[in-house]
């Protein structure tokens, strides 16, 4: 007599439901996957009040509670989809945190209001360093960009003074041993003399070091007294936009970014191309002006 085999439910291909609990977090901003991966294995990260473990997925709910040290995460920016990516021109004077304690400006002041999620710097520069600034609400995608094995371009336009020799700038492209490991320029262009001593020129390099520019030529007793940001990968501060303007960057130069550090691309995009936004630098100045008075008066 013949068995016929039948068919049970655990036959069936279980249905995979949720997303990995790093995945979900590093939209978050607290990290990237890898140093999530490493909380979560430190056994730091509860969902629901149980200790997580690796590997762990999660469907974010409205009453999903996630906390890593006993601190809740908000999981707004983990439910958005579409990624977004700002253009700032940052101004000298600005703090690149969220609050200050002296109530000093910083670069989120400016920056539009949205109401699913949270913008997120890519990077730092310094409060004396103006130029390019990139903000985005995909955790995930910042994080990779900043990572230094990912050796994204930076390019800055600089103003240095003192007397700069051959040797000094092929010091500079060789490598100098800085406080905190070699450092060294990828390039170096000449971009023209300033008034007296002062000199500009165009340098490259790959990381985003604390104060990275300015420490390699002071190493060869060079000071530098203007430093701009201009290029971020392929993406260049758009000319004629005023220090403290943003501009939201199209589905094509966010997927460049996501393809630059191994992210899936982008379908969708928050910007309409059927009425995209008029650039008009003179309403950004209006509106910058605005904003620092406003800035000054709460001050008194």
């Amino acid at each position: 007599m013949q068995l016929v085999k039948t068919k049970t439910n655990q036959d069936k291909p279980q249905k995979i439901v949720g997303e990995k609990l790093q995945k979900v977090l590093a939209r978050t901003g607290l990290g990237s996957r890898r140093e999530i991966e490493t909380i979560i294995a430190a056994g730091r990260v509860s969902v629901n009040g149980s200790i997580a473990t690796l590997g762990e997925r999660v469907e974010v709910k409205t009453d999903t509670k996630i906390r890593v040290d006993g601190q809740l995460v908000s999981l707004t920016p983990a439910r958005k989809e579409i990624c977004r990516v700002l253009m700032y021109y940052k101004p000298e004077g600005e703090l690149c945190t969220r609050h200050d304690p002296e109530g000093r400006a910083t670069v989120f002041e400016r920056l539009p209001k949205i109401s699913n999620g949270r913008w997120i710097a890519v990077g730092r520069l310094d409060i004396n360093t103006s130029g390019l600034l990139l903000f985005t609400t995909d955790g995930e995608l910042a994080n990779r960009l900043m990572h230094p094995s990912k050796e994204v371009e930076r390019e800055y336009s600089v103003r240095v003074f003192g007397e700069v020799t051959d040797k000094m700038l092929l010091q500079l492209k060789k490598g100098v041993q800085l406080e905190d490991g070699p450092a060294n320029f990828k390039k170096i262009t000449q971009q023209g003399a300033g008034e007296g001593m002062n000199q500009w020129y165009s340098v490259t390099l790959t990381e985003g070091r604390n104060r990275e520019v300015r420490r390699l030529w002071e190493s060869q007793g060079i000071q530098v007294s203007r430093l701009i940001r201009t290029r971020y990968g392929n993406i260049e501060l758009m000319r004629g936009l005023p220090r403290g303007g943003w501009e939201e960057l199209s589905l094509d130069k966010v997927n460049y970014l996501r393809q630059l550090v191994g992210l899936p691309l982008e379908t969708e995009s928050k910007l309409d191309t059927r009425n995209p936004r008029k650039f008009k630098s003179n309403q950004i100045r209006k509106a910058v002006k605005q904003h620092s008075l406003r800035k000054r008066y709460q001050q008194r």
